[in-house]
């Protein structure tokens, strides 16, 4: 039982607030040392030095960095006012706007934070300016700000990729239909709630002059990001690039636009770098500690002690899948996808394996759930990033209230997931 007692540890300190990354590193040595001595970690050198030279990670810091720097170079402040103004005159019009911005971020840039953070400064004061229902407003920029997570190129995917074992640029081709489902859920609630009562999501004038100005300059901030997003993914999709080589051509393409918009400065680039830096070193740090903690909860038979448990349960595959739906989801609401990825995935997917389940088709599932993490309080980070940057009126309750019917759209749409793969291309 030394694995479970080691998986119950790790859980318990993360939900009291120790760093990651040291919590699963420090109890794995700890675990580890008193179960089956300091020999057991002969050979962990060895192990991160693979992590190091996984030429599939190297895409996570070149995706980060395309993101970080057409973030900086004003793409979603442009994008989201020539949005604004013409899809203003509807009612919802504006929330509207900014879940097409979200999932077009979410394309080209795949960083949640930075969309987030973006459509919080721009898009979230003109809401409130035009009386939108406070609830609405934040809901609707905490959901699309996540879609990154399961519209290419994904962060989450990649990983997913390494740790399951499976092509990247397929899962890439897989995640985009139960994307554009997400995004038209989202429209569809809104309209339905802009139509319902009027006075949450009111329609606002806008001068003639003013929407033909907006057409052009929307047009101007969509095909220049657009053809980089159609050649780094295009480039995955026909087999001409892998996803670490795409990943490098998005960076260059990122600094390219930034020059042609004007907004390339070395200060600029500097702090792009620095940020890049800061995110891949958390994911690294993370994975490393995993990688201790996979180890040890595998040299103890943990993982043998949970394939047992699950393959005795009825209804096998399908217990299977609602189980550790539930399990994810639930972690969620306390843990970031990070951990999740590298210590919950690796035990589920020997099972799944065994069960002789769709692994492209599981890991989009789990991949889904996932970006529910980001939505669910207490601790979605969503929620925290929205909050930073969201004017004095608007309150912590507002930020968490407004998420929960796009935290059930998400539920819903993975239901459908479930029950129809066949619906978004991804038969069993």
């Amino acid at each position: 039982m030394t694995g479970i007692v080691l998986f119950i540890t790790a859980l318990c300190l993360l939900f009291i607030g120790y760093p990651i990354a040291f919590t699963f590193a420090g109890i794995s040595l700890i675990f580890g040392w008193f179960a089956l001595g300091p020999d057991l970690f002969a050979f962990m050198p060895f192990r991160v030095m693979s992590i190091m030279q996984n030429t599939i990670l190297m895409a996570v810091p070149m995706f980060i960095f395309m993101g970080i720097v057409l973030q900086k170079s004003k793409l979603a402040e442009r994008l989201l006012e020539s949005m604004a103004i013409l899809f203003g005159e509807m009612r919802g019009g504006l929330a509207i706007s900014t879940i097409i911005v979200g999932a077009f971020l979410a394309a080209s840039t795949g960083v949640v934070g930075a969309s987030v953070v973006a459509m919080g400064v721009i898009s979230l004061p003109v809401m409130m300016k035009y009386n939108y229902d406070k609830r609405l407003a934040t809901g609707v920029i905490c959901a699309s700000g996540t879609l990154g997570q399961i519209i290419p190129p994904s962060i989450i995917l990649i990983i997913l990729g390494d740790v399951m074992g499976l092509p990247v640029g397929d899962l890439f081709q897989a995640a985009l239909w139960p994307g554009v489902a997400l995004i038209m859920s989202y429209v569809l609630y809104v309209t339905i709630v802009a139509w319902r009562h009027p006075e949450r999501a009111p329609a606002i004038k806008v001068d003639e002059a003013e929407k033909r100005g907006a057409v052009k300059r929307a047009i101007f901030a969509i095909v220049p990001p657009l053809l980089l997003i159609i050649a780094v993914l295009g480039s995955i999709f026909s087999g001409i690039a892998t996803p670490t080589e795409s990943s490098a051509l998005g960076g260059v393409g990122a600094i390219l636009l930034a020059i042609l918009s004007g907004n390339l400065k070395p200060q600029m680039l500097i702090e792009s770098a620095k940020e890049t830096a800061k995110v891949t070193s958390m994911v690294f740090a993370v994975l490393i500690g995993a990688t201790a903690f996979a180890m040890v909860f595998t040299y103890t038979e943990g993982d043998y002690l949970v394939e047992e448990f699950m393959l005795g349960l009825p209804g096998e595959k399908w217990t299977f899948i609602g189980l550790s739906m539930l399990a994810i989801l639930i972690l969620g609401f306390f843990i970031d996808f990070v951990e999740i990825a590298f210590i919950i995935v690796p035990i589920l997917t020997p099972i799944a394996e065994s069960l002789g389940i769709n692994m492209i088709w599981f890991a989009i599932l789990i991949a889904m759930n996932l970006q529910s993490s980001f939505l669910t309080p207490p601790f979605g980070f969503s929620l925290f990033y929205l909050k930073g940057v969201a004017p004095k009126g608007v309150m912590t309750t507002d930020i968490y209230k407004g998420v929960i019917p796009f935290i059930i759209i998400q539920v819903a749409v993975l239901a459908l997931l479930v029950i129809y793969p066949d619906l978004f291309g991804l038969g069993d």
